[in-house]
Parts: structure tokens; C-alpha cells; sequence
């Protein structure tokens, strides 16, 4: 009796066996629907320009549609917030830029924990940012615009794509190393913010060059500083702030892609492999140095490890510069 129930138990476990393995088998390979990819900024904007190239890309390999969706508003955070709530099946993708990873958490109460509730896949590219202003205004170097500045105490205006953008903690960082004041005015993506820096409504701005090339090329701005370290090599012509006597106020932009957290780990893996891919193709590559940044190279824990640093430096930041909601 014995022997027979323990054959009997054997079997049942054999046909559990079974059933997994054939579920499993049964399963679809990820992906099995379209993608879409979220933006937290208009159309037009470097964070755009940017998920176009992602969608363009991975649709062909992926075997999907891949479409992108423009959720602009509250520092890029409303397209974080839908990611982060999505269905976590690795078909809603986001690509977001520090602006919304690491400044606005700071200044904005979200619904949502973009460390935790997020999922990193990799880091797609990194832009200086370039202090721009009209090309019809009279500054031709950031000592006019300094001097100006000095003469009519808290006249000037300048733009950003929003309260907690890179753009913003950009103008006040300038602002506090050069003992200046001039008033943020937030748009809802930086293409809304070009249209009046063109029309002289506003006066500059702290603009990453993958939002402002496109205007600087046209002749429509005129960079007067580069707020990294280094020239761009696509304005070899343009000094930093650092060699124009601003120390401190040196701020990038960066972009990353993420998925929705608790997606399973075989999609993650395939949209990590996809970047990678992506970034190394040579018309990618020239794509982004054409914007004046360089292609991302950290992917998985290493970029989730770079997230929470910019998290803690801007935070640090926002606190120097007592930088608040408006």
C-alpha cells in the first residue's frame, strides 16, 4: 500500500511537472504588444528627440510597435507617475532626464517614489547645458549679460522647462555664484520656453544643448556659456562658465530609460541588451554628438548606483539654493 501511494504521489507530481513546463512553454516571449514610450516633456525637446531615435530603433528588432507619448507638466514627473503605475510588463517604457530622477523630488510632494518605483534600464546620454539668449539681444558674452544684470537688480527673467528642471536648478545656480537675481519664469517643456526667449519675453536660459542646438544652429539663440567642465565639441567656440570666472553653477543633462519596478526580469534583460545595442550604432552615436552630448554606457545597478548620487548632489543643491515650489 505503501509503495502504491508513493507511485501514485510520484505521478501526480510528474503531472504538476507536466503542467508547468507546458505553461511555461506556453507563455509568449516578451514582447507580445506594442511598446510605447513615455515623455514628460513636449514634442520638439531634447527628451523627445531622444525616445524617437529609442522608438526607431527598437521597433524593427523588437518586433513591436514602438510609439511615443508626450506627457508633459510637473517637472516630467506625470509621465514618471503613469510609468510607475502602468501594468509592469516591460511595454511601458519612460525616458526621463534627472529633471524629474533627481531635482524635482526634492521640490514637488509626487505620488510616487522615482528610486523605488521605477525600474533603471540604462543611461541613454548626457547633455551640457548652454546659457542661451536671444541672437537679437545686445549680450555677446556673459560679462554684458552680468553687467546688464547688475544694472537693473532683479529684471531679468529666465526660462526653464519647468519647476525643478534642470533648467531651473541651472539659472539658480548661476544666480547664487554670481550673487545675482533673476526670476524664474517655468514653461511646460523647453520648445514652449524657446518661442519667447526668441521673441525677447524672456531673457536666457539654462537649456541642455540636445533642446537648444537645434535654435543655436538656426541662428535663433546665442550661446554665451557652456555649464560643464568641458567646451562642447559641437560649440568649440563657446567657453565654459568656469573660464568666464562662474565657478559652481556647472549643470548637466542627463537621460535614462526605465521601466515600470517589478517588471519581470527576462524584459528587462531584453530592453537592456536592445540599449546597449542602440547606442553603439554609428548613426545613433552621431545623432546624439550632434545634440553636443555623449552616448550612455551605464546600464543595470551601475546606473541605478549613478541615480541615487544625483539624487543626493541635487538635493544638496536645492537646499544651497533654497530653490522652492512657485
Amino acid at each position: 500500500m505503501k509503495q502504491s501511494f508513493l507511485l501514485a504521489r510520484a505521478a501526480g507530481a510528474a503531472a504538476l511537472a507536466l503542467m508547468a513546463a507546458t505553461a511555461g512553454a506556453q507563455q509568449p516571449a516578451y514582447p507580445d504588444k506594442p511598446l510605447r514610450i513615455l515623455v514628460g516633456a513636449s514634442p520638439g525637446g531634447g527628451t523627445d528627440i531622444l525616445a524617437r531615435v529609442l522608438a526607431d530603433k527598437f521597433a524593427p528588432v523588437l518586433k513591436q510597435p514602438v510609439t511615443v507619448e508626450n506627457r508633459p507638466g510637473a517637472s516630467n514627473t506625470i509621465a514618471g507617475e503613469l510609468t510607475a503605475r502602468a501594468a509592469a510588463d516591460g511595454t511601458t517604457l519612460l525616458l526621463a532626464t534627472n529633471t524629474a530622477q533627481a531635482v524635482a523630488p526634492h521640490i514637488l510632494k509626487l505620488k510616487y517614489d522615482p528610486l523605488k518605483d521605477l525600474q533603471p534600464i540604462g543611461l541613454v546620454a548626457v547633455m551640457p547645458n548652454v546659457l542661451v539668449v536671444s541672437a537679437s539681444s545686445p549680450y555677446k558674452s556673459v560679462k554684458d549679460l552680468l553687467a546688464a544684470m547688475a544694472a537693473k537688480p532683479g529684471g531679468f527673467k529666465y526660462a526653464s522647462s519647468g519647476i525643478g528642471s534642470t533648467q531651473h536648478v541651472g539659472g539658480e545656480a548661476f544666480n547664487l555664484a554670481t550673487g545675482m537675481k533673476s526670476i524664474h519664469v517655468p514653461y511646460k517643456g523647453s520648445s514652449q520656453a524657446h518661442v519667447d526667449i526668441i521673441g525677447g519675453e524672456v531673457d536666457m536660459m539654462f537649456d541642455s544643448t540636445s533642446s537648444a542646438m537645434g535654435q543655436i544652429k538656426a541662428g535663433k539663440f546665442r550661446a554665451l556659456a557652456v555649464s560643464a567642465p568641458q567646451r562642447s565639441p559641437e560649440l568649440p567656440d563657446v567657453p565654459t562658465l568656469a573660464e568666464q570666472g562662474i565657478k559652481g553653477a556647472d549643470v548637466s543633462t542627463w537621460y535614462g530609460l526605465y521601466v515600470t519596478a517589478g517588471t519581470p526580469r527576462p524584459a528587462v534583460e531584453r530592453l537592456n541588451a536592445e540599449l546597449v545595442r542602440t547606442l553603439k550604432l554609428p548613426d545613433v552615436q552621431t545623432r546624439i554628438k550632434a545634440l553636443g552630448g555623449e552616448p550612455g554606457s551605464l546600464t543595470g545597478e551601475a546606473f541605478a548606483a549613478m541615480n541615487r548620487q544625483e539624487f543626493d548632489h541635487y538635493g544638496q543643491l536645492v537646499r544651497d539654493a533654497n530653490i522652492k515650489a512657485e
